[in-house]
């Protein structure tokens, strides 16, 4: 069976650790940064904590992303996904579906609880 060494997947992974800085809440799923930071956006949270890579289960690596109660939301709608970006390079690096949807109202605030982001070391060839 194939498979992709931690070596490898860690350093996938370690880009959201370096260059990941916010986290937005979206109304869908996001293909490209500007759908995540403007078309999709209702809610942004800046200077995230995103772990070391570790195992994960059945196989794979994952890191996760650090609970927060402290996001502000910038939109009215339904959050649900997450799109986590590097501003500074204008890339999305990661988006996914949030654990509840979420109804949100411009000028509040918006709160995640922690969640992983993996990779599978299995791959077909």
């Amino acid at each position: 069976m194939a498979f992709i060494s931690n070596y490898v997947l860690d350093a996938s992974l370690a880009k959201l650790d370096t260059e990941a800085d916010r986290i937005y809440i979206t109304s869908q799923e996001a293909t490209t940064y500007a759908e995540a930071s403007s078309t999709y956006a209702l809610g942004v949270k800046t200077s995230l904590s995103i772990g070391a890579p570790q195992d994960r289960t059945p196989d794979g690596r994952k890191v996760t992303v650090a609970q927060f109660s402290d996001g502000s939301v910038t939109g009215t709608g339904t959050a649900t996904h997450y799109a986590i970006v590097d501003s500074a390079n204008s890339r999305l690096l990661a988006t996914g579906s949030l654990a509840q949807s979420q109804v949100v109202t411009s000028g509040n605030i918006f709160s995640l609880a922690d969640f992983d982001i993996g990779v599978s070391a299995a791959v077909s060839a």
